[in-house]
């Protein structure tokens, strides 16, 4: 058995929600624990059920180096070897028990009760609804709705790190009873819609940002049975070993892979047109003829990259993100009177460049100009360069010398965004750019495709403009986050300019958006 090899990634995540963080502590800890996910009959049975164990396992796969793959009854068994694949797709070197003896913290998906002494969580769904419990089991639904299956896993792999770190996290006692709509994040799932078995037309929906929430969401897209229309991705990237820390969808043999090409082969079995486009968001909107953008998914890293989609003026935007404690979903139209994305994102005060922060991040701020130009012109950074780094973050220059002649973005991303700092520092070198656990990327994610979803149908739009989860809590009981328009005039919401661009875009009053996004 062993760790992951981009467990440093994954340290560096937890570094940023852990008190008293120390690197070999961390990996000590994980090693530690077998967790067993558990499985019967009804698990595998149906669409629901083999949802739950499939993100179950890719998510406590990236992590723990240990897995005890436990089927519970002869129905089961045939489902063993495909979550053991699955496990080392991820990492080829995690361990796989077959007996639940050693098993330190258990998950169930199921109707069936393991004998097992240890904390065990029970996941289940019905629809819409995600659902955990502590006492006993939850059961998995019958329709092919992935959302509440998906979110069940990510609430269960967030208790488990709770089980495992709790003692370094504030308020991080267990979850009893989870029984969460995703239709209207409430505890009550009594105003679900009936299961969605039709087909669902997206007609030309944007997904924006191929990372780890947008790996969220094309999990959730690829279990939605019955989809159609054309789906425009955007992301001007590769996948790289670090992101195996959180990309759910992604293996080993994924990483070079273009995010875009990605993207189609994940949705391959599904009937919706998937059209790549490996550029930024700005490119992509250059080249574009048609300047329509009906319905958008953001799922971004950075708020000035979430300015740039909402200056492109879409009719309807569903934004998800994640932040080191909690992560959410927001909707938003534009000449609506309500606060559309750029009302949350607006900068307050002097905000630093990009040149700046990345400058400082290295550890040498003074050299902002030299960063400028290398990330303005792409050049290869010089191996000087490398060294003052090394120096100014007090590591050994050896491991570093393999990024010498690469662009400094590169060098960035994956010496310190990747953790290789981290590392060489033995954790003291923590990242300052937020770096989530992979639950919660992928709730974001499975959140974000449910409003696409859900809009595309023309179910009634949420009564607030943003939802917020924090899952290295309990589960709130309010989870509805309103958002007011800027009041200060700032925004382009606020704009004559840019509402008569909207306008003449999309013919709309306000009233007449009122009525579609009320269905």
């Amino acid at each position: 058995m062993a760790l992951a090899n981009f467990i440093d990634r994954a340290a560096t995540a937890a570094s940023q929600v852990l008190t008293d963080f120390h690197l070999g502590d961390f990996k000590t800890a994980l090693e530690k624990h077998v967790v067993a996910v558990a499985f019967d009959g009804n698990a595998v049975s149906c669409a629901e059920g083999r949802a739950t164990l499939d993100l179950t396992v890719r998510l406590l796969a990236r992590l723990y180096p240990v897995l005890a793959v436990l089927p519970l009854d002869d129905a089961a068994s045939t489902q063993a070897q495909a979550l053991e694949r699955l496990a080392k797709s991820i990492n080829p070197k995690i361990g796989i028990r077959r007996s639940g003896k050693s098993a330190t913290i258990c998950v169930v998906a199921g109707a069936m009760r393991p004998s097992l002494r240890c904390p065990t969580f029970f996941m289940g769904s019905e629809g819409w609804a995600a659902k955990l419990s502590r006492t006993g089991p939850v059961g998995s639904g019958s329709s092919s709705l992935p959302y509440g299956a998906g979110a069940a896993s990510c609430f269960a792999a967030a208790n488990v790190f709770r089980t495992v770190f709790g003692l370094q996290l504030t308020g991080a006692e267990l979850d009893e009873n989870i029984d969460l709509s995703l239709f209207t994040y409430s505890r009550s799932n009594s105003g679900d819609p009936s299961p969605i078995e039709f087909p669902v037309d997206l007609g030309e929906t944007h997904l924006v940002g191929l990372g780890a929430i947008g790996h969220g969401s094309l999990w959730t897209l690829a279990r939605q049975s019955g989809l159609s229309g054309r789906l425009q991705v955007i992301d001007h990237e590769a996948i790289e070993l670090s992101n195996l820390q959180r990309y759910v969808l992604a293996g080993q043999s994924d990483v070079g892979t273009l995010k875009t090409e990605f993207a189609m082969n994940a949705l391959g079995s599904t009937a919706l047109m998937v059209e790549a486009h490996p550029l930024r968001w700005a490119d992509y909107v250059a080249h574009r003829g048609d300047w329509r953008f009906d319905r958008v998914g953001v799922a971004l890293d950075t708020a000035a990259d979430r300015l740039a989609v909402q200056g492109a003026l879409p009719r309807w935007i569903a934004n998800a993100w994640t932040q080191e404690h909690d992560l959410g979903v927001s909707r938003h139209g534009f000449d609506d009177g309500q606060a559309c994305l750029c009302c949350m994102y607006l900068p307050t005060g002097r905000s630093k460049d990009e040149h700046q922060l990345v400058a400082e991040e290295l550890g040498m701020p003074e050299a902002h100009d030299q960063v400028k130009t290398l990330l303005q012109t792409n050049a290869a950074v010089p191996h000087d360069f490398v060294a003052r780094v090394a120096t100014a973050m007090g590591v050994p220059f050896e491991p570093l010398a393999r990024f010498v002649g690469q662009p400094l973005r590169s060098f960035y991303q994956q010496a310190i965004c990747g953790g290789v700092v981290f590392q060489l520092s033995g954790g003291s070198r923590l990242v300052r750019t937020v770096v989530p656990m992979a639950f919660q990327s992928a709730l974001a994610g499975i959140m974000l495709a449910a409003e696409l979803v859900k809009h595309s149908i023309g179910l009634p739009a949420s009564p607030t403009t943003s939802t917020r989860v924090n899952l290295l809590r309990p589960l709130g009981s309010h989870l509805h986050d309103p958002k007011a328009k800027d009041s200060s005039g700032r925004c382009i919401c606020s704009d004559e300019d840019f509402i008569g661009a909207y306008r003449r875009k999309y013919g709309n009053t306000v009233e007449q958006l009122s009525k579609v996004s009320a269905g």
